[in-house]
């Protein structure tokens, strides 16, 4: 029976040394992974923070808005 790779023969060594090459390739993505992960995490808390800081706008927007109606009721029945 005729060998399938030919003359070529791969030994335990060029394994592992394509092995390693193949993990620090790896260990790159993963730190580049753990990167987006903590700069994602860093934009939602900017984003909390600013939808924290928005919300009485609205809320003072309303009761300006029912204190003028008060007012006006008032003014109408006290006439």
């Amino acid at each position: 029976m005729s060998d399938p790779l030919g003359p070529v023969t791969i030994g335990a060594r060029e394994i592992y040394d394509e092995l390693q090459k193949v993990g620090g390739k790896v260990d790159g993505v993963s730190v580049k992974v753990d990167g987006i992960v903590s700069d994602v995490a860093d934009h939602e808390a900017r984003i909390r923070s600013l939808e924290r800081n928005r919300w009485p706008l609205p809320s003072l927007a309303a009761l300006f808005g029912l204190a003028s109606l008060i007012v006006a009721i008032l003014s109408l029945v006290l006439k």
